[in-house]
């Protein structure tokens, strides 16, 4: 099968160009929970800087969505339906994983992933009725964003990826998951490996795989 972004053969697993494929270092882990990654068809165009597919990747259990609507999503309801379902969004009533166990039923657990900014994450919430119906859940970190090509709103502000290992190490933490140090070592490889090649050819200005602003931390 072969995909196409503009001119350039695309990777259809992690959608990025098949010249900078990040492929080789997803780390694919087992987990009990099951993440489902809810992407903002904006956030799906982005081909150099998107980590909600390498984060599905990386995960196993893991499904990915693309949509603003999810209200009438017919799996989407079922995985509601079936697992103890959370939404990773932060609110006054939102349990915090970094000081609680989440687990209160003995359904598998289900963790929702906005994958998108914040401006655009607020109408996939604030439409998606069944969305809204899910208990909230956030952490406490003193982790910053390594993401050096992306200026972030905040500096508390994490990437869908990054959120996600701080998800996995707490999980592991309340002994609802058993993933291996390693494995979680290697999490954000693809990540790092996608920021050092960025960086390279912000650095090059001579090169004419990317259209690049100068005096910025933002790639086009």
């Amino acid at each position: 099968m072969k995909t196409y972004y503009g001119n350039r053969e695309k990777c259809y697993r992690c959608f990025r160009p098949k010249s900078s494929c990040m492929c080789q270092y997803f780390c694919e882990i087992e987990t009990e929970t099951k993440f489902v990654i809810l992407m903002h068809p904006k956030e799906f165009k982005k081909v150099k800087n998107n980590t909600g597919h390498f984060t599905h990747q990386n995960l196993k259990n893991s499904e990915l969505f693309v949509g603003i609507d999810f209200s009438d999503h017919k799996r989407i309801n079922e995985i509601i339906a079936s697992h103890e379902s959370y939404i990773l969004f932060p609110s006054e009533n939102a349990i915090n994983l970094t000081e609680k166990n989440p687990k209160e039923s003995t359904k598998p657990l289900a963790i929702f992933l906005i994958d998108s900014t914040w401006s655009c994450a607020k109408p996939i919430f604030y439409q998606s009725r069944n969305l809204q119906n899910l208990k909230h859940m956030s952490f406490t970190t003193t982790k910053t964003s390594q993401y050096q090509i992306k200026e972030q709103p905040d500096a508390a502000y994490l990437s869908t990826i990054e959120s996600t290992l701080v998800v996995l190490e707490l999980l592991n933490d309340h002994g609802i998951e058993s993933i291996e140090v390693e494995l979680l070592d290697s999490f954000l490889e693809p990540f790092y490996q996608m920021i050092a090649y960025q960086k390279s050819l912000i650095e090059n200005p001579k090169s004419n795989a990317v259209r690049f602003k100068r005096h910025t931390n933002s790639v086009e």
